[in-house]
């Protein structure tokens, strides 16, 4: 019996795991959802009006004092005017791009309409403008109307893809 392999017991190994790779997945995580709860909170934009709007008449009407509408059609043409189409106070006229054109016209009106929101007692508010691309515009010409928004510093505008038949005529 002695002669007898003694039986080879295997030795208990201590298991240890490493959780450095756990931890920078959960920081990673929670800064993904901290950043996506913050994106994900709506916007909202001010547009000048003060309090509720109840069932008085022109109570939702936009002050025509304030809009401005740039028609863009083919071959780099762009009409703009002040106010409603109907009654402008600008009468439409053809305006170039570049800093001589458009860009003058923008901040030209913008400062008309920041000295008319002050005489009502909302000097902060600025000019709104209505971008139309007609079907016949390129890509280029709505661009280089966005960067002119950038370049004056008008925050409200528009991209409407509607033409009125008064404003096909034009």
């Amino acid at each position: 019996m002695e002669n007898l392999p003694k039986k080879v017991r295997s030795k208990k190994l201590n298991t240890r795991v490493d959780l450095t790779a756990m931890v920078s997945v959960s920081f990673l995580l929670i800064i993904f959802f901290m950043v996506v709860g913050e994106l994900s909170k709506p916007k909202i934009m001010d547009f000048g009006h003060e309090g509720g709007c109840g069932p008085e008449p022109g109570c939702n009407n936009p002050d025509e004092n304030r809009i401005l509408t740039v028609l863009l059609d083919d071959k780099d043409k762009m009409v703009t005017y002040m106010g409603l189409l109907y009654s402008p106070i600008q009468n439409p006229k053809q305006v170039q791009y570049g800093k001589d054109g458009i860009r003058k016209e923008l901040l030209y009106i913008n400062k008309k309409v920041h000295e008319y929101s002050a005489s009502m007692g909302r000097p902060e508010i600025g000019v709104t403008v209505i971008i139309k691309p007609s079907k016949k515009s390129n890509y280029g010409n709505l661009v280089n109307i966005l960067d002119e928004m950038k370049i004056t510093g008008i925050n409200s505008y528009s991209i409407v893809d509607y033409y009125t038949p008064e404003e096909a005529k034009l």
